[in-house]
């Protein structure tokens, strides 16, 4: 796997888990017994922990990249011709 390659796995994964992680852990405001402030849209979380779903993001990525290029070292899944 070159560099590049390498930069573009782990872009298109840290999406993928960023938005798989989005809905995780989310209430609206009337869940918890509270009302949306005004001019809020009344389902918007009231929190919604995005500095720790970067974090998983990020970490997850990481693994993720490092999974694929281990699988594509070990030769387990070749993409050479022959």
């Amino acid at each position: 796997m070159t560099l590049t390659s390498g930069i573009v796995v782990y872009v298109v994964s840290w999406w993928l888990i960023f938005f798989m992680a989005l809905p995780i852990g989310v209430k609206p405001p009337h869940e918890v017994g509270q009302k949306a402030q005004i001019g809020n849209e009344a389902g918007a979380p009231t929190k919604p922990h995005l500095r720790l779903k970067i974090l998983v993001a990020t970490l997850g990525a990481g693994a993720v990249t490092g999974l694929i290029y281990w699988v594509i070292i070990s030769d387990i899944v070749s993409f050479r011709n022959g």
